[in-house]
């Protein structure tokens, strides 16, 4: 159907195409080919072992017959419908996600992506509430759209400044090894811990008045900028603190839901039910694009008797919900969460063996199959391997080894991240690790 050359793919990608966040003449990408299981194959024919499920997506990993043979009935039965029209995978995976969001979360709008699934999730608040401003937290990542890279806090959002949507106040996050507030005192009880960024974020809300403010958004387990996992009460103080003051809160969900952090909802481990949450990733595990905003009844209420004044072309497009539902039924059948779970332990383990015999290893952090490794140039002072925003020669040498060495990780500032689909294996773990380890001997030498 697509007759080209492997040897063309690249070259004839190159000649054609601008790519997004990269620099246009260092665009240097796998030419990939086939992919099954937690493995993909460049033009080559050299094989890659998937530490970041593609774009931290391939949850149930590649081509799984399932699914992909769910998109091709679904492209023979109807292949496009209208957002208005009511379809059968429509019907089908609203009924699906009831049974495993959280209770409460009833109603369901279709997004292309998590970008857009957030920036419905502001309109819908707003609305509700009749407030205008947004709190968001600063090592945050919340999409690409102007709206959502308005609530990003990290640096990708300053390049459009400040054209961006009006109305978003950022907060600091409980990052324990960096924490802004414990320099000092570093040996700080974790309940205070909690209490003084809870403080924090109250004072924000006195100050921006809570009157004004809609909602809080934040992912409930920091993604690219850290693999945060919050402190033992930070998630119950915020939504004690939403509700004291009448603001939503929003759970950002797209890259730690379905299964990544051995729940089917990382909101789940601490038993907080936000008002909105959004998905996307996960679920179709990147077979199809979709993106979606789970919220409460009431808020669905608001449009009861008047126009939402939002939608693209392709929300809820029928091929995508398809892919769906199949994702969905292939992480019940083959017990993903579970899964995810058992491995996330092998996962803690492996990351604390590294940490103990490579002196660049200056903390790593792990919740399910969601993990991170801190890399710095001095455990005493944790000066970071990279600095903020940037990269660093001895970053960029680690980053190329395990390329070289068939490990596909995804490097972030001074990290590197470890997100493998959840259907991977110890032995298979044990693969990327012994990878993992020989290109931080490289480091510790440069060091």
């Amino acid at each position: 159907m697509f007759e080209l050359p492997d040897e063309q793919i690249l070259p004839l990608t190159l000649e054609h195409n601008f790519w997004t966040w990269s620099a246009q003449a260092q665009v240097n990408p796998i030419p990939v080919t086939r992919a099954e299981g937690v493995y993909f194959w460049d033009a080559h024919g050299k094989r890659y072992l998937d530490f970041n499920s593609m774009t931290m997506c391939s949850n149930i990993g590649h081509g799984n017959p399932h699914v992909i043979e769910a998109i091709c009935q679904q492209a023979r039965d109807l292949a496009y419908a209208g957002p208005k029209m009511a379809t059968r995978p429509r019907a089908l995976l609203g009924k699906k996600l009831a049974e495993i969001t959280p209770p409460g979360l009833t109603r369901y709008l279709y997004t292309l992506g998590g970008a857009d699934a957030n920036e419905n999730a502001i309109k819908l608040a707003r609305a509700f509430t009749g407030r205008p401003k947004i709190l968001a937290r600063y090592r945050s990542y919340h999409g690409a759209s102007a709206g959502a890279m308005a609530l990003t806090g990290d640096p990708r959002r300053s390049m459009w400044e400040p054209l961006l949507m009006p109305g978003v106040v950022h907060f600091l996050d409980p990052y324990r090894y960096r924490s802004t507030f414990h320099r000092t005192n570093p040996d700080i009880s974790e309940a205070d811990f909690t209490q003084d960024y809870l403080n924090h974020l109250e004072e924000i809300i006195l100050y921006e008045r809570p009157e004004t403010i809609a909602a809080v958004i934040l992912e409930p387990v920091t993604g690219t900028n850290g693999i945060l996992v919050p402190p033992q009460g930070y998630l119950q103080g915020v939504r004690r603190l939403c509700d004291h003051y009448g603001i939503l809160l929003i759970a950002d969900e797209v890259m730690s839901g379905f299964g990544r952090t051995g729940k089917w909802f990382a909101v789940e481990h601490w038993d907080v039910i936000p008002d909105l949450m959004t998905m996307a990733k996960g679920l179709t595990s990147g077979y199809a694009p979709l993106g979606a905003v789970a919220m409460k009844a009431e808020i669905a209420a608001t449009f009861n008797d008047r126009v939402y004044q939002s939608g693209l072309t392709y929300n809820g497009h029928p091929i995508s919900l398809a892919a769906a539902i199949a994702n969905i039924e292939v992480m019940q059948q083959e017990g993903l969460i579970d899964h995810s779970a058992q491995m996330g332990q092998v996962l803690h383990q492996l990351l604390n063996d590294l940490g103990e015999v490579h002196p660049c290893v200056g903390e790593v952090r792990s919740i399910g199959l969601f993990g991170i490794i801190e890399l710095v140039r001095d455990r005493k002072t944790r000066q970071p391997l990279a600095p903020f925003n940037s990269s660093s020669p001895e970053m960029t040498a680690l980053s190329r080894f395990l390329q070289e060495h068939g490990l596909f990780v995804y490097t972030h500032w001074n990290t590197v991240l470890v997100i493998p689909p959840l259907i991977i294996t110890p032995a298979q773990l044990e693969e990327g690790f012994t990878i993992l380890d020989a290109g931080l001997e490289q480091v510790d030498r440069s060091l």
